[in-house]
């Protein structure tokens, strides 16, 4: 009989299977519950650590599981919907086994510590996974380049401040800068914008985003010109040398 009570007090407790935040109450006081109700009492929600899953083209799997699979770590940057603010860091833990065939894409999971509570269950953040790190490339914004049926190619500024055609070569291509592997040196000044109206040879007055206080340090920025008196004003960006190739993709955590 003593056991039989002792027994009855551990049905009388509710524990939780894991550690999480409890949410919204789903019972009142005064309300009658059945065993077999399915809504429950709570839900308890695992929130630190948190996985978050998001989704890479299919283009994108071999390279990632090359890395993957030699054991390499692959870190992982959890930002917001604008992706302009940084929420959590995390690595790559895990992949799917088989690809989407309506999209063309494969998931992967990936794993963050989240003592703030910054990311939560289901909400939508844009995510940047690091797959190799390349130093002293030179970038330029890929809104300068063009591209015809044979080449791709920039307009380059020339110290006469004429215009050019400039045949480049491109590499990897991350957020709004592409890096640029033969054509251009870091320094070289090309034109962003106003290229419907420029020509070989063409003459045009550039400003520096400096200038105007937008864009980052080193490019060039102007509205095109259109004054029937004036030369052509460009908006241009001097090619830079930075770092870093990744793949991105939207998600939600769980």
């Amino acid at each position: 009989m003593i056991d039989t009570a002792k027994l009855n007090v551990v049905y009388s407790h509710i524990t939780a299977p894991i550690t999480g935040r409890v949410g919204l109450r789903l019972v009142d006081p005064g309300n009658i519950v059945h065993a077999a109700d399915t809504t429950g009492m709570l839900v308890i929600t695992q929130i630190d650590p948190i996985s978050v899953m998001f989704t890479l083209p299919e283009d994108s799997v071999p390279v990632v599981l090359q890395k993957l699979n030699a054991g390499q770590h692959l870190p992982v940057d959890a930002f917001d919907r604008s992706s302009d603010t940084l929420l959590s860091h995390g690595s790559l833990a895990t992949v799917d086994n088989q690809i989407d065939p309506t999209t063309g894409s494969l998931r992967w999971r990936a794993n963050f510590g989240n003592p703030g509570y910054k990311l939560f269950p289901n909400q939508f953040v844009n995510v940047r996974l690091l797959v190799q790190l390349k130093q002293g490339v030179t970038l330029v914004p890929s809104a300068a380049i063009q591209r015809n049926s044979q080449n791709t190619y920039v307009y380059l500024v020339k110290p006469d401040s004429t215009v050019t055609i400039r045949v480049v070569n491109i590499g990897t291509v991350e957020g709004n800068d592409s890096e640029v592997t033969s054509g251009l040196a870091p320094g070289d000044q090309i034109v962003m914008t106003g290229v419907d109206k420029l020509q070989e040879g063409s003459k045009v007055t550039a400003h520096l985003t400096s200038d105007t206080g937008g864009g980052s340090s080193g490019g060039r920025h102007a509205p095109a010109g259109n004054s029937p008196t004036a030369p052509p004003s460009a908006k241009g960006a001097a090619a830079g040398s930075k770092s870093g190739q990744g793949a991105s993709g939207t998600h939600k955590a769980s």
